[in-house]
């Protein structure tokens, strides 16, 4: 389990510095114990948890990064990491964390939150890596220098989801926008996050594409993260748009169905779910660890890190699908999408290369 609890806060001098380290860790309580802690009734316990089915990295294999004497060298033994809740909800986190420590011996401290939240977060200086789903923000993050050096990890899709008896009748639609449209026509119960995710934000575009300004009582906002959103929407017979691990992670305790599906599974291409790990900036804000956070993004990244992700399942279903390695380099991945000309059609491209290259036939 990754530590969430947060650094020592005592010493600092006028400018809020202690040897170069600000006191920054004043999210840890209130974002880890609330967000973070959210789901754990719901997924823990019972024979639903997700598991690791190979690869649990608790060998010391993939270049070390301990001293001799057993303690840590990259940077000051610590990192803080602000992610998504999706990648906490799964339980993901758990595990690739785990071996990252174990390789490392370095402690992580987790802030589990929406996308925004997280990529606020690392720009205030309160986090020492994100790890995130929403490229629009993230190539903001990029551009505004608040971050370096991001690298892909892994994908999935968005999902929309809903009642078995389907009131709003959407179910086997081709169209994300169609979908959404039917669901205001007939003023179908919905739950959004609201929270300025990376769920919410694709939320919004879809909605924006559709041309659609949602709202009435039909329209429901729960400030919550996705697997509590799941519940709520299953608890209120709604619709909801989901990404497909946490989905799948939750499934065994809601009677959710999948009515659109994202373009794993054929669906269309504005469901796509890429994730993106990005250091911040020591430039900006010297006192991050940015050591260990270039050692994180490397063992995410690694043969090992990656070996992790693609093995994970819950429920029998793989839940994310690993992008790092690739023979030829991407340098797409380290710069804003639009950088050089690209276009929307190029990054859809690129997410059904991976898509043809890395998902089974069969899944």
């Amino acid at each position: 389990m990754s530590d969430q609890r947060t650094r020592d806060e005592t010493g600092t001098d006028e400018t809020g510095r202690n040897g170069g380290r600000t006191t920054r860790r004043r999210l840890m309580q209130a974002a880890g114990a609330g967000s973070a802690l959210g789901l754990a009734g719901c997924l823990g316990g019972d024979e639903s948890t997700p598991t690791a089915t190979e690869g649990d990295g608790n060998d010391d294999g993939g270049g070390g990064g301990q001293s001799d004497d057993g303690g840590s060298n990259v940077g000051d033994g610590t990192l803080t990491l602000a992610t998504t809740t999706s990648t906490y909800d799964t339980g993901l986190l758990d595990v690739v964390n785990t071996a990252f420590q174990n390789t490392f011996g370095i402690t992580i401290e987790t802030i589990s939150q929406g996308t925004g939240a997280a990529i606020r977060t690392g720009r205030d200086g309160d986090a020492d890596v994100i790890l995130v789903h929403a490229r629009g923000p993230e190539d903001q993050f990029i551009r505004d220098g608040a971050g370096v050096n991001r690298r892909d990890v892994m994908f999935n899709d968005f999902v929309i989801v809903g009642p078995p008896d389907d009131p709003a009748g959407i179910n086997g639609m081709g169209s994300a926008t169609d979908a959404f449209a039917t669901i205001a026509e007939e003023e179908a119960t919905f739950l959004s996050r609201g929270d300025d995710s990376g769920t919410n934000t694709k939320e919004l575009n879809i909605w924006a594409e559709a041309g659609i300004d949602p709202s009435g009582s039909w329209y429901q906002e729960t400030g919550q993260g996705m697997g509590d959103t799941l519940v709520q929407a299953n608890q209120a017979g709604g619709y909801t748009l989901a990404d497909r691990g946490t989905y799948l992670a939750t499934q065994d305790n809601i009677d959710l169905v999948i009515h659109v599906q994202g373009p794993l599974q054929d669906g269309p291409a504005i469901l796509q779910n890429p994730y993106g790990v990005i250091p911040v900036n020591p430039a900006v804000h010297d006192n991050v660890n940015y050591q260990a956070a270039m050692a994180y993004v490397g063992f995410l990244t690694s043969p090992q890190g990656q070996s992790i992700i693609g093995d994970y399942t819950a429920n029998g279903s793989q839940l994310f699908f690993p992008n790092a390695l690739a023979e030829e380099p991407d340098f797409a991945q380290y710069v804003p999408q639009d950088y050089g000309g690209s276009s929307a059609a190029r990054e859809q491209a690129r997410f059904q290369h991976w898509v043809d290259q890395v998902v089974p036939d069969d899944y």
